[in-house]
């Protein structure tokens, strides 16, 4: 089953084509990084202009390079939430003309459970029920996925996201968007003891997460550098921070895991891309006989073929939308109503 797949949540505009879940045959993106640069960050408007400039291109090469026409495709399926709003409003209006042009069913994908499903793609043989971090510029949950549909939230940031921390420090540190990318390469060879934060915790939800004090700590250090005329070693700051960062999933997900009972664990989200966070995750896993998934790099970032991959389990369950299909902001992963 062949499956057309739109993603156009933030800065990303993506079209795959996914047979039966697991196979991608075409993921096109066309990203809007050098757009964004000069701005330090996502400009909404740019990034809504953007996608309507290029989805209809993006669309035609995934079906070209896939060789595939529309008559070979047996659904549409469509990020509708959460994101930017006009960023979303884009691709979910592009992928209702299309069905009602072709007659296709339209299928709407939560952004989030796209991001778990792009395991299914790096490992075929995946299957729920699992734990799953998943942590990005904007989220940071610990979800456990009973099934392909099925989803329940037991740990999540009670502020900021754990991708958003590293980006503000990155922007505090002068480092180019995307921050967080370009932290973790510059802490490769840092010394992640040099400097020291704090690892916040949540009275009375052990497996929920604050961000934001320990985004504060960050600011604060480097302005207070900056005001003593104080040399900050880039490398040791961001080696010392974003372990503090994965220092609270880790242990987070660690209590999940030991509640739970589970024996697998996938990454999930932009952060996953993360090297430290990789290598904690694989030494946790290892120190509790779990076993560990995560997608390769190039699914880690928004693209298409996740979306296509969750689409096909969402089709199968019988998950269709008429055109009165809205875009939203917000939504949380356990519910995604539509």
């Amino acid at each position: 089953m062949k499956i057309l797949a739109i993603e156009s949540s933030c800065d990303e505009t993506a079209a795959a084509v996914v047979e039966d879940g697991r196979k991608v045959l075409s993921s096109i993106i066309a990203s809007q990084v050098d757009a964004h640069i000069v701005y330090g960050g996502v400009v909404p408007e740019i990034a809504s202009r953007m996608h309507a400039e290029a989805i209809s291109g993006v669309v035609n090469q995934a079906l070209e390079k896939a060789e595939c026409t529309i008559d070979d495709i047996e659904a549409v399926a469509v990020t509708y939430a959460p994101g930017l709003i006009g960023a979303l409003l884009i691709g979910v209006n592009f992928a209702k003309g299309l069905s009602l042009s072709s007659g296709l069913p339209l299928v709407p994908v939560h952004h989030l459970r796209s991001h778990i499903a792009a395991n299914y793609i790096t490992h075929p043989e995946l299957e729920p029920p699992f734990l799953s971090l998943v942590v990005s510029g904007g989220h940071s949950h610990i979800v456990n996925v009973k099934s392909y549909t099925e989803f329940e939230i037991i740990g999540r940031t009670m502020d900021d996201a754990a991708g958003e921390c590293m980006d503000k420090a990155a922007r505090a540190l002068g480092l180019p968007y995307p921050g967080g990318l370009n932290l973790d390469r510059e802490a490769k060879n840092g010394n992640p003891k040099a400097y020291k934060f704090p690892r916040p915790k949540v009275d009375g939800s052990e497996m929920n997460f604050s961000f934001s004090g320990l985004k504060t700590s960050a600011v604060n250090a480097i302005h207070n550098a900056k005001q003593k005329g104080e040399e900050i070693n880039i490398a040791d700051f961001g080696a010392s921070y974003i372990h503090a960062v994965v220092g609270c999933l880790t242990a987070n997900m660690k209590k999940a895991i030991e509640k739970t009972g589970a024996k697998k664990i996938v990454l999930a989200g932009g952060v996953s891309a993360n090297s430290v966070l990789r290598s904690e995750f694989e030494n946790l896993c290892r120190e509790m006989n779990v076993e560990l998934y995560y997608p390769e790099l190039k699914l880690c970032g928004d693209n298409a073929a996740m979306v296509g991959a969750q689409g096909y389990f969402e089709y199968i369950s019988g998950r269709k939308a008429d055109l009165n299909l809205n875009a939203y902001a917000t939504m949380p992963i356990d519910k995604a109503d539509f």
